[in-house]
């Protein structure tokens, strides 16, 4: 069978905007590295089981709809802000269409392209203003207009993967378990599939990856419990 080239095959690059694996990825970590260490840190405290499972689940719910907001903000303000500077390059390509075509040509020639034939592209390219828009944005922000990440899939994939990541190490009490550490190892292995998934989009080892993730949560899941462990051994002075 002879391979087809990468460039003839539809979608064989993958989505990198943003909109959907980071705050889905993100949210996901953050669930399990939140509950995890905040399950550590109050079970080192020795409260009882249904504190924790209270404590888990008020880090849940609180978490989720923290992560949501701030994802929604943060993705809106970052595409009004490229809609802004979209704004500001559509009236100079509209008062100086000359000086735009000749800071574009500038652009190519710096990457290698002969400066007549650089300049011959640009000035036939601003003959079609709205094509001409998208190649100035692209080229001076390094940002495509047309394929912003939307804030609502941002908001609902943060909110829905933290909820899942966040559940996880309250299963066990959930389940009517009472063991901190078997919690805590629901957790870890969620953290270590969580790792090893990103490795399929990224192109890395999922082995290191997935330890990678578990080391930074077990770090954390450490200091929390040792700190609970003072505050409840100094409590009960």
């Amino acid at each position: 069978m002879t391979d087809q080239p990468a460039a003839l095959r539809e979608g064989h690059h993958a989505d990198v905007s943003g909109g959907r694996l980071r705050p889905a990825v993100f949210g996901a970590m953050d669930g399990l590295v939140t509950n995890i260490a905040l399950i550590a840190g109050v079970g080192g405290g020795g409260v009882s089981a249904n504190s924790i499972v209270l404590t888990g689940t008020a880090g849940l719910v609180a978490g989720a709809i923290s992560m949501a907001l701030g994802e929604y903000t943060s993705v809106r303000s970052a595409n009004e802000q490229v809609a802004a500077e979209v704004a500001k390059e559509r009236r100079e390509l509209e008062r100086h269409p000359q000086a735009e075509a000749r800071e574009l040509a500038e652009v190519w020639v710096g990457r290698g392209l002969p400066r007549n034939l650089a300049m011959e592209v640009a000035e036939t390219l601003a003959r079609r203003p709205e094509e001409a828009l998208r190649v100035h944005v692209r080229e001076e922000l390094g940002v495509d207009p047309d394929d912003q990440p939307s804030p609502w899939t941002a908001a609902i994939s943060s909110f829905l993967f933290f909820s899942v990541g966040a559940l996880l190490p309250l299963l066990p009490y959930l389940l009517g378990f009472t063991s901190l550490w078997l919690a805590l190892a629901v957790g870890g292995v969620g953290l270590f599939v969580a790792g090893a998934v990103v490795a399929r989009f990224t192109g890395r080892s999922w082995l290191l990856s997935g330890l990678r993730q578990l080391l930074l949560g077990a770090a954390a899941a450490a200091a929390t419990y040792l700190v609970g462990t003072m505050i409840g051994v100094q409590g009960g002075l």
